[in-house]
């Protein structure tokens, strides 16, 4: 694989599996998440698949998803 970076065309992460929660709207909006084989995690926006994908370390999704959990970001929605 080559280098990853933030911004990156998500197209560019060939052999990842993309996966969207089941709470999806019923346009299929939402944001999508790929395991890549070092352990990162790409994520991109559904409606752009070809567009710029971020790369995050698990710790990074692992404190995201926590906090989620946790209410921390109810008052976004």
């Amino acid at each position: 694989m080559r280098h990853r970076f933030n911004g990156m065309a998500a197209t560019e992460l060939q052999g990842v599996v993309w996966q969207k929660s089941r709470h999806s709207d019923a346009n299929g909006t939402c944001v999508e998440m790929a395991a890549l084989p070092d352990g990162d995690v790409a994520v991109r926006n559904s409606r752009f698949p070809d567009g710029p994908a971020l790369i995050y370390t698990r710790a990074e999704i692992e404190s995201l998803i926590l906090g989620v959990k946790d209410g921390e970001f109810d008052h976004l929605m």
